[in-house]
């Protein structure tokens, strides 16, 4: 399932469902816009409604951001890996599928502009947090921002989406008001913030493991399937005297999950202390 277990392909898939139920009934129907390729997308539908006195039904973001991706998953096979390229393809054509056949409400589900903004931001981001945590991508300026990280450490993916963006809601806000544009950036910036609180490979973690035997089993394990460094000194136990071994790993909640859960397999006398959302800076790569 392209590279994915069972579980990771169904939450995978509900997220990106997820993320499109909070677009189509919460964000579209209030005239607002997401930023990226998919905002472009829904620009350029929105330009040939009014150009063209079109029903405000009519709707093929969904397809024109498929369009716009095609390129892009070009760009994904020759500069990322495989694995990347076939798992946002995947996410891509649900993604499209569902922003097809949801219904966009005539009349908005919730009147207030600001609460229906959050409500969305809320849903979108969750869903986007969802198909991220297990290596999922919808492709558009992920591509892209994931093609310069690996290029430059001066670029991210956060940093390409920003200036991409930028250019979108200014052209929104010249099209459609600045309340659009303002609104736009608020559903933009909360949903971005909900991502990072559900996104766990953008937690830094720290973990402190100790065991009464030398800890070959678990340096391995963190060097062969985390592709992390890790650094273990000997120590004394207070209570018996007893020789103790601590071993000291940097990584992401992501990869902090995958440790715990194997751990009692490697070595079940160990005991793991985890220290959450630390800062790193220096030469920590964080896997996108």
């Amino acid at each position: 399932m392209y590279d994915w277990d069972a579980k990771s392909f169904i939450k995978a898939i509900m997220g990106v469902i997820i993320y499109s139920l909070g677009v189509n009934l919460f964000i579209r129907p209030m005239g607002l816009f997401n930023g990226g390729v998919l905002g472009l997308s829904q620009l350029i539908n929105e330009m040939l409604i009014k150009l063209f006195t079109l029903e405000s039904t009519f709707d093929i973001s969904g397809i024109l951001n498929l369009l716009f991706n095609i390129p892009l998953f070009v760009l994904a096979f020759m500069k990322v890996n495989d694995v990347f390229f076939r798992r946002t393809i995947l996410c891509v054509a649900v993604q499209t599928l569902a922003l097809s056949f949801i219904p966009i409400p005539e009349t908005p589900i919730v009147d207030e502009l600001i609460t229906s903004t959050l409500i969305g931001g809320l849903i979108v981001g969750y869903g986007a947090g969802m198909f991220f945590s297990v290596g999922g991508s919808c492709g558009g300026t992920d591509i892209i921002g994931v093609v310069a990280s690996l290029n430059s450490k001066k670029m991210s993916v956060g940093k390409i989406g920003i200036f991409i963006n930028l250019i979108i809601y200014s052209i929104s806000g010249i099209l459609f008001g600045i309340n659009t544009m303002i609104y736009s950036i608020i559903y933009s910036l909360f949903s971005s913030f909900v991502v990072d609180k559900n996104h766990e490979k953008n937690i830094c973690t720290t973990a402190m493991i100790f065991t009464k035997d030398e800890p070959n089993n678990i340096i391995s394990y963190i060097k062969e399937n985390l592709k992390r460094d890790v650094t273990f000194w000997k120590g004394k136990g207070g209570y018996q005297n007893s020789t103790t071994y601590i071993t000291y790993v940097a990584l992401s909640k992501y990869e902090l999950s995958i440790l715990e859960k194997d751990l009692d397999k490697i070595d079940k006398t160990a005991f793991v202390i985890t220290n959450e959302g630390v800062g790193i800076d220096g030469n920590f790569k964080k896997k996108i």
